[in-house]
């Protein structure tokens, strides 16, 4: 008797927190308006300080900032009237009509300067007023809810429902289209690397030089930011659920949808996050056209062209994802390093372009280095000039980087075919057996993917933070801030865009043979002055981050992905499938599943994160990255099992009805 009504009254608590009803929370919309305008006036301060163009820039920004924010609060928080939904055009575009009007406005004023406006307001318009606009109007909608959903989120369902995406497909896609697809959508991306930014002068630097194949960009192009802002979005989000921060339940399908939602919201806000302090400090533009146009505008053509670049690719993700076999981010991370290993292994051009054949100077490729050296070469001359240390070490593709690209793969492919099986049998179909796998690298490649996204954008920000003109100023982060710790989270060198000290060192990624193994036998440090021990502990610190992260990740991502134990025997339920020897209930297949799914989850992100670390340690051709090399081999492998599985379901339809695909 006790135990029922302890089960009642947790029942009964459970329907309360469900239908409790969310109120506002005025120290948050306050603190979070008041915030926003404070960073406005901190960044105009000397401009309203002072007279003429100036300040008149500043106070017309400030005031539109006050219209524009009001304007969102408003698209967000109150539906269209009746009396105008069935008006044509206005009844469906309205509020994007209004939002295209207070955007104009702005463009008008800050026009280029041979037409009267101010070119310094560019960027304070545009940035601080309409992109950092709409992230406090959108916070401030949060916490201004009210209403009976679990989470604060659902304020925004009025943005969400409207946001541009691609249309599921309402009936069966067959093989070939899908396949179709997939090529297309990688013929354009391919495409898209080599369409260089218009007006990008020839000295801009690459932030994400050490994680290119990650990032499946090309650095100049209008994919120089690549998968990071898709992946900046996942991340925070994984982070947020897992956390409990955002209360979403992700079994349930509308709030599962309202999780994607805000999602793709979170990346259309990343896109120009991650574009604009790239822009004005490294992505710096030409000369013709800040001539043309003044510096402010000339930075808008470039920050516009890496927005279109990533707003398509997020498009292209999710075109591959609803309309093709496997996901866009996997195929065009593939690609990238499929292309640098190959170009890497076989090339034969010279290490050095412009330079002759020489043992000094040998071709590009592993394959061909090494068919030079010992054709043109004495085994005097291998000696005398370091010819075996070259080919094994000090290559720019060495022996060393190939041995560890055929280990990574001949791993990989091991560990995706090792798998656990459930038995199971159907509970009305006597005889009728099935199995249910739970692979050893149960949450597949993501959580590397996640956690090498997470250290990128860690490199990015502490080197924006140490060399921007406008971030290095921030109170505690920037090196010239207030009671400034840059030194401990991370320093460069002049015209460097990998960390040379702090967290920000101690946490990149390590990549090769030249940076550990090398310093460690000569007993000499390396290039920026870092002791031994040093060099160790950049070693233990990566290689620890890698696991541990990718562990964490690994549960996030299940949690996310209906591949958790709920999930899993809600799955096994549908089918009318139980385990052998135990009754039929969801209950005890949790139970059930409890001992294998968390273990195994754990030991995947540990095993894929150790490998890629591991990977980085010895290097691979083509600058492809351990990480980079293991999602690729993993990708390749879970792609051609996915088209197996699609040519089957083609062939017996029956099967789509018991995986539970449409």
């Amino acid at each position: 008797m006790r135990t029922e009504r302890s089960r009642a009254h947790d029942l009964a608590e459970k329907h309360k927190g469900e239908t409790m009803k969310q109120r506002p929370i005025p120290a948050g919309y306050i603190t979070a308006a008041v915030l926003y305008f404070a960073m406005l006036i901190w960044w105009q301060w000397e401009e309203l300080d002072g007279t003429g163009k100036p300040q008149e820039a500043a106070l017309f920004g400030i005031g539109l900032a006050v219209v524009y924010l009001l304007y969102l609060l408003a698209c967000f928080m109150i539906e269209m009237p009746e009396s105008l939904k069935t008006v044509p055009v206005v009844g469906r575009y309205g509020k994007m009509l209004g939002w295209l009007a207070l955007i104009g406005i702005g463009t008008w004023y800050a026009r280029p300067e041979a037409w009267g406006g101010y070119d310094p307001a560019v960027g304070f318009i545009f940035v601080g007023v309409y992109i950092l606009g709409f992230g406090a109007a959108a916070t401030i909608t949060c916490f201004l809810y009210e209403g009976d959903k679990s989470s604060r989120l659902y304020a925004l369902h009025r943005f969400v429902d409207v946001y541009p995406s691609i249309e599921k497909p309402d009936h069966h896609v067959r093989f070939r289209d899908k396949i179709t697809t997939t090529f297309l959508v990688l013929c354009i991306y391919f495409a898209m690397t080599n369409v260089l930014l218009f007006g990008l002068s020839g000295q801009a630097l690459d932030l994400f030089s050490g994680f290119r194949s990650i990032m499946a960009g090309a650095s100049g192009s209008i994919m120089h930011l690549g998968i990071g802002p898709i992946v900046t979005g996942s991340i925070i989000m994984q982070l947020f659920a897992g956390a409990k921060i955002i209360r979403l339940d992700l079994t349930n399908s509308e709030d599962k949808a309202m999780y994607q939602g805000v999602q793709k919201l979170l990346v259309l806000i990343m896109i120009p996050i991650e574009s604009i302090p790239q822009t004005y400090g490294f992505l710096d533009p030409a000369e013709f056209l800040i001539d043309a146009y003044g510096l402010g505008w000339a930075n808008a053509v470039i920050v516009a062209q890496l927005f279109a670049g990533s707003y398509l690719v997020f498009l292209l993700d999710e075109l591959v994802s609803k309309w093709g076999i496997g996901s866009g981010i996997s195929l065009f991370i593939a690609a990238g390093v499929a292309q640098s290993t190959f170009v890497g292994s076989l090339s034969w051009l010279p290490t050095t372009s412009g330079v002759p054949y020489s043992i000094q100077n040998p071709p590009a490729g592993t394959l061909p280095m090494i068919f030079y050296m010992f054709r043109e070469s004495t085994n005097a001359q291998m000696v005398s000039m370091n010819g075996f240390e070259t080919i094994l070490l000090t290559h720019v593709n060495p022996v060393a980087a190939l041995f560890s690209s055929v280990v990574v793969f001949l791993v990989v492919a091991y560990a995706e075919s090792s798998r656990l099986e459930l038995p199971l049998t159907h509970g009305k179909v006597r005889g009728h057996r099935g199995k249910y796998p739970i692979r050893l690298v149960y949450a597949s490649n993501i959580p590397v993917i996640l956690m090498a996204a997470l250290l990128a954008n860690i490199n990015m920000f502490t080197l924006l933070f140490w060399s921007h003109p406008v971030l290095s100023r921030t109170p505690f982060l920037g090196r010239e801030g207030f009671l400034s710790l840059s030194a401990y989270i991370g320093t460069y060198e002049a015209g460097q865009t990998t960390p040379s000290g702090g967290f920000a060192w101690y946490s990149s990624m390590v990549n090769g043979v030249n940076d550990w193994l090398i310093p460690l036998l000569n007993q000499q440090g390396d290039i920026f002055g870092h002791t031994v021990w040093q060099i160790v502990l950049h070693v233990i610190t990566y290689v620890a981050l890698m696991t541990v992260g990718s562990m964490v990740f690994a549960k996030f991502w299940i949690d996310t992905t209906n591949m958790g134990v709920k999930d899993v025997a809600k799955q096994i339920e549908r089918t009318g499938m139980q385990i052998p020897g135990f009754r039929k209930n969801p209950k005890v297949l949790e139970k059930i599943l409890e001992n294998y799914i968390p273990p195994v989850t754990y030991f995947s992100g540990a095993f894929v994160g150790l490998l890629a670390a591991g990977a980085d340690l010895l290097g691979t051709v083509g600058n492809a990255t351990g990480t980079g090399l293991l999602l690729a081999v993993g990708i390749i492998l879970r792609t051609f099992e996915q088209i197996q599985k699609e040519q089957a379901m083609e062939m017996h339809p029956m099967l789509r009805e018991f995986i539970g695909v449409s």
